[in-house]
């Protein structure tokens, strides 16, 4: 099973001071900065994704890429931009959640091509246009005539797409995109899809989708797919029915949920191949909004603040080399989390399990052997992301265990 970690300009500095939260006065991000698969060994994915979207910009505006960025992807191309090893693939496609309340792609097939030939992908996505709902009973004279406006703008793109691809020498690899409001409709799709001649196909529009009803739709599909035929699920992670998955032709997917999930997650912020556990929060107080409100407000002495701040980064760093308890710790964590939000659950529970099993001293990635404690502390973008580039490797470590679709003789 391959990952495909969707990009968004997340790197992190290799030379940032923990201990004084500051970066080298040197710093150049992007000569400077790394990507995952740069500081983390092997890889923490199997492939990247980049979507036109993210980096043009689409009808909502402006991408997340700046000119200058935009233009050197355009003229080192994905692989030297990205700095990426052989073996990492390159997947491209159009952003369709950015456009999602369009009534059409804002895309021709050509500007779409042209955005993956010019930066040299290996393998691309036809247009497609997300469905809003899912029901699995609609009968075709009932279903939303919305739904299915969007999924015969899928497939017409695709018909275009592919001829696209032919038409200018094959320079990469036609990725289907099949979109539906039920079992039988995605099977169709993908029906047409094989008939049209791809032999690789991209499930959009599950996101929103129990994994029941995932598992729903790739049963409807398998009674139609092609034995060469491989899925990628768009936007899907759910670990623990990725093996199911296989067993139906899924052979990829991309997701950002471990990633995020480091500094979105209220609780799963740092991921084991046996569990998740919850980041331990010592917010700066001079860098979190609501603490500073707080602060200006007059509702806590900001020396207070500051020196009870101070004493938690001590301890939790004693407590790492062996110096302090782990009672030492939770006092002082109990201490500073009423004064950064009064209102809020104590969380010391949850870090009281964190700091007992110590998952940071067991885990072989380089992120863990060189930051230590540091990277379960929750302060930051540079820890964040740090921790959300570990669990990109234990996902990736998860995945490369699952055996992918059956072959042709066994089934």
């Amino acid at each position: 099973m391959k990952f495909y970690f969707p990009d968004s300009q997340d790197m992190v500095s290799p030379n940032y001071d923990f201990i004084n939260d500051e970066y080298s006065p040197f710093r150049v991000r992007q000569r400077d900065d790394k990507y995952a698969h740069e500081v983390l060994s092997p890889a923490p994915y199997d492939g990247i994704l980049v979507s036109k979207a993210i980096v043009d910009g689409s009808i909502k505006g402006a991408g997340k890429y700046s000119m200058p960025q935009r233009e050197r992807l355009y003229r080192l191309g994905v692989k030297k931009y990205f700095r990426l090893p052989d073996d990492v693939r390159s997947l491209g496609d159009c952003g369709a959640f950015n456009y999602i309340n369009e009534e059409l792609p804002p895309y021709t097939v050509d500007d779409v091509l042209d955005f993956y030939e010019g930066c040299g992908f290996d393998s691309g996505i036809s247009i497609d246009h997300i469905i809003f709902g899912y029901d699995p009973d609609v009968a075709d004279s009932d279903v939303n005539p919305a739904w299915a406006e969007r999924r015969q703008t899928s497939l017409s793109y695709a018909e275009k797409f592919l001829a696209g691809v032919e038409a200018r020498g094959r320079k990469i690899e036609p990725v289907g995109a099949a979109q539906g409001w039920s079992p039988a409709s995605y099977a169709d799709s993908v029906q047409r899809l094989q008939g049209m001649g791809y032999q690789r196909i991209a499930l959009g529009g599950m996101v929103p989708l129990k994994t029941h009803e995932i598992l729903a739709c790739l049963r409807e599909i398998d009674g139609v797919r092609s034995p060469e035929t491989e899925f990628h699920l768009l936007g899907i992670t759910r670990v623990a029915s990725m093996e199911e998955f296989a067993r139906y032709g899924v052979t990829s997917f991309d997701s950002t949920s471990p990633f995020k999930q480091a500094f979105m997650d209220d609780r799963d912020n740092y991921h084991t191949t046996d569990g998740t556990f919850n980041a331990i929060r010592v917010p700066q107080s001079d860098g979190n909004p609501a603490l500073k409100r707080r602060i200006l407000s007059g509702a806590v002495c900001q020396s207070k603040v500051k020196a009870a701040e101070r004493e938690c980064l001590k301890r939790l760093r004693a407590f790492d080399t062996g110096d302090a308890s782990l009672e030492q710790v939770l006092s002082a964590l109990g201490d500073y989390e009423p004064l950064v939000d009064p209102v809020k659950k104590s969380r010391l529970p949850g870090y009281r399990r964190t700091l007992e099993a110590k998952p940071w001293k067991a885990c072989k990635c380089e992120l863990c052997q060189k930051h230590g404690i540091e990277i379960v502390i929750f302060r930051g973008t540079e820890r964040n992301k740090s921790r959300g580039f570990h669990n990109l490797s234990v996902l990736c470590e998860k995945m490369h265990n699952i055996a992918v679709r059956p072959s042709v003789e066994e089934r």
